[in-house]
């Protein structure tokens, strides 16, 4: 028995392992056939590499708050629609590259929603990154000085799906509209992204500044969006 453990571990059959050492201990495996004892043991196995690879993908994403789609309350009047929800959930706006774009005020549960979508992309496998608006640009502000924006805006440009989060805080330096454009455009109709603001998408334009620049960024995103219009107080000052 511990040469067949040695084995299933240099094979990296962790699920596999803890599977079979639970049949050993609850005696399950005199009751079993081959077949049926083999199911077990590889479903155990896809199970735990499923596990470790949701792990490896929310640890990277590096989310605001965990979050899962489980958690979100739905409220007509608040503008969530289960509807909307259970359509993202599937995952086809992620493959079809499109936008989803969520807006309300201070403490409506934005972040929350966008992190719930964000963690169910990862567990079904889905590469996603996670950013706070004014700190990424900041990045790209010191890899420019570094001379590593390329790998950056690469690296950027590799996850299925991006979550700008806290968009429109402040205005846009021109060296960060370019830097947002060239982000966005190297998504379109490609790979997914979500933007968080407490602004509506009306403000955007200005916001952004330069009129060229904000009309290629706009409609970019604007065209193919799924909308999340939140309503209402701040749900902290309901805790």
């Amino acid at each position: 028995m511990e040469n067949i453990e040695n084995q299933l571990s240099q094979l990296r059959l962790f699920g596999f392992k803890t599977s079979w050492n639970a049949l050993l201990e609850t005696k399950r495996s005199n009751e079993l056939s081959l077949n049926e004892g083999l199911e077990i043991l590889l479903q155990a196995e896809l199970q735990d590499r499923d596990n470790r690879r949701f792990e490896r993908l929310r640890k990277s994403a590096k989310f605001r708050y965990q979050a899962s789609l489980e958690e979100l309350k739905y409220d007509v009047s608040r503008g969530l629609d289960k509807g909307l929800i259970s359509t993202l959930a599937t995952g086809g706006y992620i493959n079809n590259g499109e936008s989803v774009l969520i807006t309300g005020a201070t403490g409506c549960g934005k972040s929350f929603i966008s992190s719930a979508l964000g963690h169910h992309a990862c567990a079904r496998g889905y590469k996603v990154a996670y950013f706070n608006v004014q700190k990424l640009l900041q990045q790209t502000k010191m890899a420019r000085l570094e001379g590593t924006v390329y790998q950056l805006l690469n690296k950027i440009s590799k996850a299925s799906l991006l979550i700008l989060d806290d968009f429109g805080l402040t205005h846009l330096e021109k060296q960060h509209q370019m830097d947002l454009m060239e982000i966005i455009e190297d998504r379109h109709a490609r790979a997914a992204t979500i933007i968080v603001s407490q602004l509506p998408v009306a403000s955007w334009f200005d916001i952004i500044g330069e009129a060229t620049i904000a009309d290629a960024i706009l409609d970019r995103l604007v065209h193919t969006s799924h909308r999340i219009e939140l309503k209402g107080e701040s749900l902290r000052k309901k805790m």
